[in-house]
């Protein structure tokens, strides 16, 4: 299988090297060279299926050609250890709950997925592999403890200063080893924007081997498709068509949605939740993607303002609008209707929702509020007590401590400040790499 880039089509590359380049040249996103059907006798016995069995198929689908069989196996036993339950909170609304992997969200999957592939593709490196890493809640942690202590690897977490809550900001400090944590004086999109940046600059890439793990690797959207695909196979009855409301903010997870669908998955819409970081609603109203400063809520790590995975999702519909528009819908949502949801939820179900999961409830509910018969799915992408002061104040109850967040709560804070000007990281890259 080739790798495109989504600003080049006559750029192509390797699995292996779209993985650990992250980024073509001039910041393309890397996209399969094609994502085929997935044989009908297969989807239809996704019922009958594991959820490792799901993901072995995808997975074989779309780079099976690139790695050998058992290291493939190998990975995606690795990256599914843990499950993906579908929970029905009211009839016909389920919660697929993401947040069951070892920092207690969706990130885990892709995170443990490329630690897996990059931990196989540094054996065959000479220089060590450097991960640098933007986030703005809780991809710092599941990649920090994807690829703690993978040989031949190092990661570079930036996040925004006081912008992360403090469990997540605990996952990936703490660490130590071969993480380092880079406190930035400034938003998510200035992390990301080092990041890029970083990519670009000749001199770095010729010192350092850079590759990144956010969601614009492609090795983190294959395996996020694996639990879509499980979903549908949870469910009992099929006979509605299936909506999924995907709670939005760099669009990686959705994007992973959408290749799902084009492999075959009965997915009859995508509902894109924002909260009022809507760039992407109002794209859909007007269709100019106009990105702007990204503005804080309660749903922090969907607080982005130009959205890196929306030209890769744009580019899987042929950057056509009207074929997008046909498959995806779009709403935003502010702080007060999520808490709204998140109380009245708890009230009539004793369902305890995250202020993200939220989000994608509210798509569903917006939905079906213009008529439209349907099964609906909402993505709940990490645990509510990593959002605990908002969702204990929200519900007016407490929430329990799971012990392996307890044990992070206990570490010591490790991290470096640093300003939002690339000159400042730059200068300081060299310091942190052995």
């Amino acid at each position: 299988m080739k790798y495109y880039s989504i600003i080049d089509r006559d750029h192509q590359v390797s699995l292996q090297e779209a993985v650990t380049q992250g980024l073509a040249p001039g910041q393309g996103l890397y996209m399969p060279q094609r994502i085929d059907r997935l044989p009908d006798s297969f989807l239809n016995s996704l019922s009958s299926l594991s959820f490792q069995e799901i993901g072995r198929e995808v997975a074989t689908h779309l780079v099976g050609e690139d790695v050998p069989s058992g290291e493939l196996e190998r990975i995606v036993n690795h990256t599914l250890e843990f499950d993906a339950p579908l929970v029905e909170i009211e009839k016909d609304i389920f919660a697929l709950e993401l947040f069951h992997g070892p920092t207690l969200a969706f990130k885990d999957f892709g995170a443990r997925f490329l630690s897996g592939l990059l931990g196989f593709f540094a054996k065959q490196q000479q220089k060590e592999i450097v991960i640098l890493v933007a986030t703005s809640g809780d991809t710092g942690s599941a990649v920090a403890n994807g690829f703690y202590n993978v040989p031949g690897t190092r990661v570079i977490v930036l996040y925004p200063s006081g912008k992360v809550s403090d469990i997540q900001e605990k996952q990936f400090t703490t660490l130590g080893g071969n993480i380092t944590a880079l406190e930035v004086n400034g938003t998510f999109d200035d992390c990301q924007r080092l990041v890029k940046h970083a990519f670009s600059d000749d001199e770095l890439n010729r010192k350092f081997f850079l590759t990144s793990a956010n969601s614009i690797n492609i090795a983190r959207l294959i395996p996020q498709s694996f639990y879509y695909f499980w979903a549908y196979a949870q469910l009992k009855n099929k006979s509605n068509p299936v909506v999924i409301s995907v709670p939005s903010g760099n669009f990686g997870n959705l994007t992973a949605g959408l290749m799902a669908k084009r492999m075959g998955l009965p997915i009859d819409q995508f509902i894109a939740a924002t909260n009022l970081n809507k760039i992407v609603p109002d794209f859909f109203s007007s269709g100019v993607f106009e990105p702007r400063e990204s503005v804080s809520t309660i749903s922090n790590a969907m607080d982005v303002g130009n959205p890196s995975n929306f030209p890769r999702m744009y580019d899987l519909y042929g950057n056509d609008f009207n074929s997008l528009s046909a498959d995806v819908v779009s709403y935003f949502f502010s702080d007060e209707d999520t808490k709204l949801a998140m109380k009245n939820v708890y009230q009539s179900s004793n369902y305890i929702m995250d202020p993200h999961g939220a989000v994608g409830y509210l798509g569903l509910q917006k939905y079906a509020s213009s008529g439209s018969k349907a099964t609906g799915i909402f993505l709940e992408t990490a645990h509510p007590v990593k959002f605990k002061e908002v969702v204990e104040e929200t519900i007016q109850n407490e929430i329990g401590m799971p012990q392996r967040l307890a044990e992070f709560m206990s570490g010591t804070k490790r991290s470096i400040h640093i300003s939002s000007q690339f000159r400042d990281f730059k200068s300081l890259l060299p310091t942190l790499i052995t």
